[in-house]
């Protein structure tokens, strides 16, 4: 109907790349750690969250509202795994990065509280 009235299709918004944004569970996440494969754990929380809450050992502070003007700072070509209390910030994290052009994304999908639940260590 949309192209009856003004004779064009309305363009996709732009999305990140769901293809480029894979979930991963705490369990496989650690399993892969200890395996020595070099991925970059990209924590997005607050600052006094990370210190007080605990974090995942070798994780790098990064908060969301600040993901954009430091994306720059990030390793393109690491796997990059977006870490969050419970999934959903880090969620949005690795769609802005997709959009910026990161691809190799993970989200650790039930964030550090599943990360508790497993019994997995803490730094």
């Amino acid at each position: 109907m949309f192209q009856v009235f003004f004779g064009r299709r309305p363009q996709a918004s732009k999305r990140a790349n769901q293809s480029t944004i894979q979930d991963i569970a705490p369990a496989e996440l650690y399993h892969r750690l200890q395996t020595a494969e070099s991925m970059l754990i990209l924590d997005v929380r607050l600052s006094q969250e990370y210190a007080a809450d605990g974090h995942i050992s070798g994780s790098r502070l990064l908060p969301l509202p600040h993901l954009r003007q430091r994306a720059n700072e990030l390793p393109a070509h690491r796997p990059i795994v977006c870490v969050c209390r419970a999934g959903n910030r880090s969620r949005v994290a690795c769609e802005q990065l997709a959009r910026l052009g990161f691809s190799n994304l993970y989200n650790l999908s039930s964030g550090l509280v599943g990360w508790r639940l497993a019994g997995l260590p803490f730094g």
